[in-house]
Protein backbone atom coordinates (compact mmCIF):
# COMPACT_ATOMS: atom_id res chain seq x y z
CA UNK A 1 0.00 0.00 0.00
CA UNK A 2 2.81 2.41 0.92
CA UNK A 3 4.53 1.62 -2.36
CA UNK A 4 1.37 2.49 -4.33
CA UNK A 5 1.00 5.81 -2.52
CA UNK A 6 4.64 6.64 -3.22
CA UNK A 7 4.25 5.77 -6.91
CA UNK A 8 1.06 7.82 -7.10
CA UNK A 9 2.80 10.85 -5.58
CA UNK A 10 5.73 10.44 -7.99
CA UNK A 11 3.33 10.15 -10.92
CA UNK A 12 1.44 13.36 -10.05
CA UNK A 13 4.63 15.25 -9.33
CA UNK A 14 6.20 14.22 -12.61
CA UNK A 15 3.23 14.94 -14.82
CA UNK A 16 2.05 18.12 -13.15
CA UNK A 17 5.46 19.67 -13.84
CA UNK A 18 5.60 18.48 -17.44
CA UNK A 19 2.13 19.58 -18.45
CA UNK A 20 2.67 23.21 -17.47
CA UNK A 21 5.25 24.45 -19.99
CA UNK A 22 6.74 27.90 -19.72
CA UNK A 23 5.30 30.53 -22.02
CA UNK A 24 8.70 30.90 -23.68
CA UNK A 25 8.37 27.40 -25.12
CA UNK A 26 5.29 28.38 -27.14
CA UNK A 27 5.11 30.37 -30.34
CA UNK A 28 2.98 33.49 -30.23
CA UNK A 29 0.44 34.67 -32.72
CA UNK A 30 0.96 38.32 -33.51
CA UNK A 31 -1.98 40.68 -33.34
CA UNK A 32 -4.02 40.45 -36.54
CA UNK A 33 -3.12 44.03 -37.53
CA UNK A 34 0.54 43.03 -38.02
CA UNK A 35 -0.19 40.40 -40.69
CA UNK A 36 -0.79 41.23 -44.33
CA UNK A 37 1.47 44.18 -45.17
CA UNK A 38 5.17 43.65 -44.45
CA UNK A 39 6.20 47.20 -43.56
CA UNK A 40 7.86 49.10 -40.75
CA UNK A 41 5.34 51.09 -38.71
CA UNK A 42 7.19 54.00 -37.12
CA UNK A 43 6.03 54.85 -33.62
CA UNK A 44 6.91 57.01 -30.64
CA UNK A 45 7.11 56.02 -26.98
CA UNK A 46 3.58 57.22 -26.24
CA UNK A 47 2.19 55.01 -29.03
CA UNK A 48 3.22 51.84 -27.20
CA UNK A 49 0.27 52.26 -24.85
CA UNK A 50 -2.01 51.45 -27.80
CA UNK A 51 -0.42 48.00 -28.20
CA UNK A 52 0.29 47.14 -24.56
CA UNK A 53 -2.02 44.10 -24.58
CA UNK A 54 -1.04 42.88 -28.05
CA UNK A 55 1.62 40.60 -29.48
CA UNK A 56 4.04 42.34 -31.84
CA UNK A 57 7.62 42.74 -32.98
CA UNK A 58 9.49 45.93 -32.17
CA UNK A 59 12.52 47.03 -34.18
CA UNK A 60 14.72 49.52 -32.32
CA UNK A 61 17.07 51.38 -34.65
CA UNK A 62 19.95 53.82 -34.52
CA UNK A 63 20.48 56.71 -36.90
CA UNK A 64 23.63 54.98 -38.17
CA UNK A 65 24.63 51.42 -38.96
CA UNK A 66 28.16 50.06 -38.84
CA UNK A 67 27.26 46.60 -40.17
CA UNK A 68 28.27 45.60 -43.72
CA UNK A 69 24.61 44.89 -44.59
CA UNK A 70 22.17 47.27 -42.90
CA UNK A 71 20.10 45.06 -40.58
CA UNK A 72 16.89 46.82 -41.53
CA UNK A 73 17.41 45.39 -45.04
CA UNK A 74 17.53 41.86 -43.58
CA UNK A 75 14.44 42.53 -41.46
CA UNK A 76 12.59 44.14 -44.38
CA UNK A 77 13.27 41.13 -46.60
CA UNK A 78 11.80 38.87 -43.93
CA UNK A 79 8.79 41.14 -43.41
CA UNK A 80 8.00 41.23 -47.12
CA UNK A 81 8.39 37.46 -47.51
CA UNK A 82 5.90 36.70 -44.72
CA UNK A 83 3.79 39.88 -44.96
CA UNK A 84 4.44 40.72 -41.31
CA UNK A 85 4.78 44.32 -40.15
CA UNK A 86 7.14 45.37 -37.36
CA UNK A 87 6.73 48.40 -35.18
CA UNK A 88 9.89 50.52 -35.37
CA UNK A 89 11.20 53.08 -32.93
CA UNK A 90 14.26 55.30 -32.83
CA UNK A 91 16.70 54.58 -29.99
CA UNK A 92 16.07 58.02 -28.45
CA UNK A 93 12.33 57.34 -28.20
CA UNK A 94 12.99 53.77 -27.11
CA UNK A 95 15.01 54.97 -24.12
CA UNK A 96 11.75 56.41 -22.74
CA UNK A 97 10.04 52.99 -22.74
CA UNK A 98 9.82 50.37 -20.02
CA UNK A 99 11.64 47.93 -22.30
CA UNK A 100 14.85 49.96 -22.04
CA UNK A 101 15.33 48.63 -18.50
CA UNK A 102 15.93 45.15 -19.93
CA UNK A 103 17.38 45.77 -23.41
CA UNK A 104 19.69 48.77 -23.67
CA UNK A 105 21.38 48.45 -27.06
CA UNK A 106 20.27 48.93 -30.64
CA UNK A 107 19.71 47.84 -33.24
CA UNK A 108 17.55 45.10 -31.84
CA UNK A 109 14.39 43.14 -32.46
CA UNK A 110 12.11 42.53 -29.50
CA UNK A 111 9.30 40.00 -29.57
CA UNK A 112 6.63 41.33 -27.24
CA UNK A 113 3.59 39.57 -25.84
CA UNK A 114 1.09 41.44 -23.68
CA UNK A 115 3.63 44.08 -22.67
CA UNK A 116 6.46 41.64 -21.88
CA UNK A 117 9.63 40.90 -23.82
CA UNK A 118 9.63 37.24 -24.84
CA UNK A 119 12.91 37.25 -26.80
CA UNK A 120 15.26 39.78 -28.33
CA UNK A 121 18.39 40.10 -30.43
CA UNK A 122 21.36 41.25 -28.39
CA UNK A 123 23.30 43.94 -30.26
CA UNK A 124 26.22 43.42 -27.87
CA UNK A 125 26.46 39.66 -28.47
CA UNK A 126 28.68 38.07 -31.11
CA UNK A 127 26.33 35.07 -31.00
CA UNK A 128 23.54 37.20 -32.49
CA UNK A 129 25.63 38.99 -35.14
CA UNK A 130 24.77 36.46 -37.86
CA UNK A 131 21.05 37.10 -37.29
CA UNK A 132 21.61 40.75 -38.22
CA UNK A 133 23.48 39.88 -41.42
CA UNK A 134 21.95 36.71 -42.86
CA UNK A 135 18.28 36.46 -43.76
CA UNK A 136 18.27 32.68 -43.25
CA UNK A 137 19.72 33.02 -39.74
CA UNK A 138 17.25 35.76 -38.81
CA UNK A 139 14.33 33.81 -40.25
CA UNK A 140 15.35 30.66 -38.38
CA UNK A 141 15.64 32.60 -35.11
CA UNK A 142 12.39 34.56 -35.26
CA UNK A 143 10.31 31.67 -36.58
CA UNK A 144 11.10 29.80 -33.37
CA UNK A 145 9.01 32.35 -31.46
CA UNK A 146 6.19 33.55 -33.72
CA UNK A 147 3.51 31.85 -35.76
CA UNK A 148 3.50 32.47 -39.47
CA UNK A 149 0.12 32.80 -41.18
CA UNK A 150 -0.16 31.08 -44.51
Amino acid sequence: MLKRIFLLICFFTLFSGCSNKDFEDKKILLDESFYGQGDFIDIKNEDLGNVSNKNYILFVYNNFCSLPIPCQDIFKEYMQKYKISFLSINIDEYKKTIFYEKVKYAPTILIISNGKIIKYLDAESNADLNKYQDIREFESWINNYILIKK
